[in-house]
């Protein structure tokens, strides 16, 4: 007798338990305070334009030369090495925040980007976005995924920087505004 197979259904994300998420430390790619540290931070939204209280962000990043950290990771943070990925939850209130560094380009030119992925109740896969750094214009404009993308849409994937050095980067899920999201095959 032959039984055909059915895959089942796409599950949202999660759930999450707590044994492994978070981890001490998990949203410090470096210790605060460190020479050339930075807050990342930003709030998830979602389509209506209401915070998102549960999402979890990760980013990679190079370290401020645009050195790709090649060691590997760790659940431990020691306080001093750059690890070029973190781990965050955003809370009830929808922000979430990173401590880190301006990541600089990979290769001469280039514009420097952080990636992220977003974990959030009601989505079926994670979801890929970067955030780009506001200065180097002619960086910005020469770079081939921010050329794809009509102005307004490209806009959704630069930050914004604080008064204090720091970056601010909002998500939006979908809506007016949408963060555009990418797509790896």
């Amino acid at each position: 007798m032959s039984t055909k197979l059915v895959p089942t259904p796409g599950q949202t994300v999660g759930p999450f338990y707590g044994y492994a998420l978070p981890f001490e430390k998990d949203n410090e790619l470096l210790a605060p305070g460190s020479p050339g540290s930075i807050r990342l931070q930003g709030t998830v939204y979602d389509g209506a334009g209401e915070t998102v209280p549960d999402a979890i962000l990760e980013i990679w990043q190079p370290d401020a030369e645009g050195n790709v950290v090649q060691k590997t990771g760790s659940l431990v943070r020691d306080g001093y090495t750059f690890s070029g990925w973190g781990r965050g939850s955003v809370g009830y209130s929808g922000v979430y925040t990173f401590t880190t560094v301006n990541p600089g380009p990979t290769k001469p030119g280039a514009a420097p980007f952080i990636s992220v992925a977003v974990f959030a109740r009601g989505l079926t896969n994670r979801l890929f976005t970067r955030i780009y750094l506001p200065e180097n214009e002619e960086a910005l404009a020469s770079d081939p995924l921010l050329g794809s993308l009509d102005p307004e849409r490209r806009q959704t994937l630069i930050a914004r920087r604080d008064p204090d050095g720091g970056l601010t980067f909002d998500i939006r899920l979908q809506g007016e505004g949408e963060t555009v999201f990418l797509d790896f095959q």
